[in-house]
Formats: C-alpha cells, sequence, structure tokens
C-alpha cells in the first residue's frame, strides 16, 4: 500500500459530514425479521433496537472504520466491520444465528488465588488512577483467569459482556473482552474487545462534573492529537512534536538504551500522510513521535518510566511505530492497535479514562 500514500492535504474536519447505517436483522433458520434487537457501533453512544420488520438505522455516523455490534436474546451476537466514506451504507440483511443452551461449571466460591488474579487484571485494566479508583466491575465472576507463574503472564477474556460503571465520567460500559495479555517478564500489556457506552442517568451537578471530568480526560490523549493534526490545529491545540531517536545496536532494556531528542519540532506533514480513503490517515515515520501536551507539566513518574535526559517540561508521550505505518480514522482512533506501542502519559491511561469515539468537547467549555 506504501505506493498509495501521499502527502497530506489539510482540511478542517468540518468538511466531512456525518452519515446513515441502515439494514435489517433476520434470523438465519426462517428469515423471520428480529424486533428489538440491539444495533450498537464499537466504543461509541450511537445505539439502536430494530423494530417489528427488523429494520434499524443509526443516524449522525462520522465518516472511519467501526465496527457493529447487533445482537438479541437468544442468539449469538453478530460482529462485522463498516467502513464510511462520503455516503450512508445499507447493511441489507444481517443474520443471526440461534444460540445453543450450554450449561457452564461455575464457581460459586472463588479461592483467595482467583481474588489475587481478579485484582492484577483490574489494576491493569481498570487503572490506577484517581478515575479508575472510582470505577467498578459489577459482575467479574464471568471473567475468565488464567496466570502462568513460569512465564509471569496473566491472560483473561470473556463470553459476555463486562458491565463497568464509571461513575467520574458519567458512563455505564459493557466490555466484551475477546483478548487480554500482562507480560511482567517483557514489560508488555495489551488488550482488546468491543465496547458499547450508555449514558448514565444524573442530576445537574451530576453532568456538570461529568462533562468537566470528560473533557479533561479528552484534552492532551491521543485521540485529541490526531484529531488536532489532521485538522492542522497542533499549535492550537497546544501540540508540539518532536523527534526521538533510538539507537537499537547499542545498550539493552529501556534504562540501557541510547536515546536523544532533536529539538526542531516536527511538521504535521513529516509524520502523517493520506491515504487512498479519505477519511483514513497514516502515521509514518522512521523514528519515534515524542508528543508534548503543553498545557501540562509532565509528571516524575513519567520522567523516570521515560528515562529520558534533558527532557521538556510538558507532559509528554511517545508514538513507536511497529509497522511500515499505522492507519487511524477521522475520529482519531488507531484501527490495528498492534501497529504502535505507546509510551509516557498514554501507556498509564486505561479503561477508566476511555471516552466514546463519537465524543465531542463541549464549545461552551
Amino acid at each position: 500500500m506504501r505506493s498509495l500514500l501521499y502527502l497530506l492535504l489539510l482540511l478542517p474536519l468540518s468538511s466531512i459530514g456525518q452519515y446513515k447505517i441502515t439494514g435489517r436483522v433476520l434470523n438465519a433458520v426462517d428469515n423471520k425479521p428480529i424486533d428489538k434487537a440491539s444495533v450498537l457501533l464499537n466504543n461509541t453512544t450511537i445505539g439502536t433496537a430494530s423494530i417489528a420488520n427488523g429494520g434499524f438505522s443509526l443516524v449522525n455516523v462520522k465518516g472511519g472504520k467501526y465496527e457493529i455490534v447487533i445482537s438479541a436474546v437468544g442468539y449469538e451476537a453478530y460482529m462485522g466491520n463498516v467502513f464510511i466514506d462520503g455516503a450512508d451504507i445499507d447493511l441489507k440483511d444481517i443474520k443471526l444465528i440461534s444460540k445453543s443452551i450450554v450449561l457452564n461449571e461455575v464457581n460459586v466460591r472463588p479461592d483467595a488465588e482467583w481474588f489475587a488474579k481478579f485484582d492484577a487484571f483490574k489494576r491493569e485494566f481498570i487503572g490506577s488512577s484517581k478515575l479508575a479508583s472510582k470505577c467498578k466491575i459489577l459482575n467479574p465472576e464471568i471473567l475468565d483467569l488464567e496466570y502462568s507463574d513460569n512465564k509471569l503472564v496473566l491472560k483473561a477474556s470473556t463470553d459476555d459482556f463486562l458491565i463497568i460503571e464509571n461513575e467520574q465520567l458519567g458512563y455505564r460500559i459493557k466490555y466484551l473482552l475477546k483478548e487480554f495479555v500482562r507480560d511482567n517478564r517483557n514489560r508488555m500489556l495489551f488488550y482488546a474487545g468491543s465496547t458499547l457506552f450508555q449514558e448514565m442517568k444524573g442530576t445537574a451537578s451530576q453532568k456538570k462534573k461529568w462533562r468537566k471530568n470528560r473533557l479533561k480526560v479528552y484534552e492532551g490523549s491521543q485521540v485529541h492529537f490526531l484529531r488536532s493534526a489532521i485538522g492542522n490545529r497542533l499549535a492550537d491545540e497546544h501540540f508540539e512534536v518532536l523527534r526521538l531517536v533510538r539507537d537499537t545496536t547499542k545498550g539493552k532494556g529501556i534504562f540501557n538504551r541510547v536515546q536523544y531528542l532533536v529539538k526542531q519540532p516536527l511538521a504535521v506533514t513529516d509524520y502523517i500522510k493520506h491515504t487512498d480513503q479519505r477519511t483514513l490517515f497514516a502515521l509514518q515515520f522512521k523514528d519515534c513521535l515524542y508528543v508534548m501536551y503543553k498545557r501540562r507539566r509532565n509528571s516524575e513518574e513519567n520522567k523516570w518510566a521515560m528515562n529520558l535526559k534533558e527532557a521538556p517540561k510538558h507532559e509528554a508521550s511517545i508514538i513507536d511505530i511497529r509497522e511500515e505505518y499505522a492507519v487511524f480514522d477521522l475520529n482519531g482512533v488507531i484501527t490495528d492497535p498492534h501497529s504502535v506501542i505507546n509510551e509516557g502519559t498514554w501507556a498509564t491511561q486505561r479503561i477508566a479514562e476511555l471516552l466514546p469515539v463519537n465524543y465531542e468537547p463541549p464549545i461552551d467549555d
């Protein structure tokens, strides 16, 4: 796909419209419509239910790549990718398969070892920030947890949605955990799944607090950075990007590697390219990107973790592009999480700091 990449033409995001996704939900056996099936876009607040004839319509969807999730009582959930690029989409008929009833063995008395694994999982999955301390997993019993003493690896997954309440952001999150791996030996964490957001009900004062907390989480985030970059607003949004050079031939481990910053700021066209699809963009750079958010100072913990001498005082994150390039969409979401490794501030953020991809900062704030 290298030949399809060319320099980004910077346009205001307002020039990109919003679109509609339609379709019908049917029983795969007899093709009868399924009423009241849940239809949602993964990691957003956009959702609806099918009507009597099985039809559904999702509106006000920005261009980009999404995962659509359709579920109904008694049926296997359907998950598929949807790419919107300048036009409404009709998915036609989506057929759900009846779910076989399987009685799984339930351990009604988890032992101390299970609780220890759950505490480790929750700390890495939800996080350890002030926001995380107010998050609750309402149904932890559905977690399948596995820990290898020999490899120092913790794995987790679920067959159903974890229900998480984030009291500080005002979201009730349904998270179908496909994969979670915490490798202590190699200092690696990865998790992926389907996420559905629902607004919590609250008083006027609670909603005001939620708006404030959401904005604080959004500001300086990777989504904020990528949206600002393709909108040509990096300076206006208080971002600056430097080149971070690492010599992988000298030293091993994060505290022995040779690395240094090139203090000349990069232009957005140095590391972001357009693709042949106008709502998809590519991060492409031979070295690492050192991204500063200049409205906040870097924490001492973050400085220590990055082990970078003479680093600027501003809050910082590092993007290490692991593939030839990393693709992201108009929402500022990287489509393949495996294509980059984040370090610094972004690496510490977990589910407690997760916002829907269709989140927009309030204009009056």
